[in-house]
Formats: structure tokens, sequence, C-alpha cells
């Protein structure tokens, strides 16, 4: 439950004032949603935990830019997005855009009639946990798309891809994530 709009002004203050119990308060707030966000972004637990831990640093060194008429909950996580984002780039020069070191016959589509819908008893963990086993080119595009609702416009611009590129990276990640998920769960 987020706390009253006086009770973050005062934890937001004690925060620029360098109070680590102030500092700590705020990690506490945010840190479950945001952990979720980065696992989205990542393959493993440990690499979303750098992140989430690149993003609070962000977040404190830049506390002072919040003015406090928005969400704060949605300022953190536009960093930790941009974070995410900044971790692909980072990473973008090991690998190609359309596979870390997997070949393209592991990633055929498949049939568009095929749904997700069709996997019983299907929970978020196992979603999450399909996203972590696409490649990063797409399953960046795909949480960009899908979770940031930016356009392939957008995702181009911010990925130094073209339009193409993004469109194709998102149909490939669905595509993938179903074909996961029926094999997470054993299903023809």
């Amino acid at each position: 439950m987020e706390p009253a709009e006086p009770a973050y002004n005062a934890v937001l203050d004690g925060c620029l004032a360098g109070e680590r119990r102030s500092q700590q308060r705020v990690y506490e707030l945010f840190y479950g949603k945001m952990m979720a966000v980065c696992l989205r972004y990542t393959k493993n637990h440990d690499q979303a935990k750098d992140i989430l831990q690149d993003g609070f640093i962000k977040v404190f060194k830049n506390l002072e830019h919040f003015n406090r008429t928005g969400s704060l909950e949605g300022w953190v996580r536009r960093i930790m997005v941009n974070t995410a984002i900044d971790h692909f780039r980072r990473a973008r020069h090991s690998y190609l855009l359309l596979g870390e070191d997997r070949s393209m016959e592991e990633f055929q589509d498949l049939p568009e009639e095929e749904q997700v819908e069709e996997i019983p008893d299907l929970k978020p963990a196992d979603v999450i946990n399909a996203m972590q086993k696409l490649t990063p080119a797409y399953r960046t595009v795909f949480n960009l798309y899908v979770f940031e609702e930016m356009t392939h416009k957008e995702i181009a611009e911010l990925l130094d891809i073209n339009v193409g590129t993004s469109k194709s990276n998102l149909a490939k990640a669905k595509a993938n994530l179903k074909r996961l998920l029926k094999q997470d769960h054993h299903l023809p």
C-alpha cells in the first residue's frame, strides 16, 4: 500500500538530505514492483538485481529532479526501464540482434492458430520464466512494446534499430514465447 502524499514528501525530503533511513524506506516501498520490471528485461535473477541496484543508485542521484507533481512510482519505474535498456545496449555488442548463442532453427515461427490461452494453469511466474529465455533483443522489444506501450518507431529510435527490425523482433518474440510456454508445460 502506498503512503499518503505527505508521507512521500517527508521521505523525499529525508532522501534529499542524505538520510539513509529515508533511502531505505524508498527502497522498501518500490523493491518488489521494480524487481518485477527488471526481471522482465533480463535472463536471470542476478542480472535483474544488478539492474535494480544500478537503477536505485540513479534514483537517489537524480531525486532532486523529481518535481513531485507526477507519480513517484512512475518516475522510479521509468528509471528502472531506462537502466535495463542501458544494460541491453552495453551488452548488445556481445550478440547479434537476432540471437545470442542460439541458431535461427531454434526460433521457428508457430502457426497463427496456436494461442497462449490453450495453456492451462498459466501463472505470471511461468510467463516471466519463459520471457527470460528469449534472446535479449526479442525480450527488450517485447517489453517495450507490450509493457511500456511504445510504438515501433519509438522502439527503433531508442534501440538504434530500424522499424522493420522492431516489428520482426516482436513477432518472433511472441512466437517463441508461445513455443516456450507450450514446451515448458509439455503440451503438443
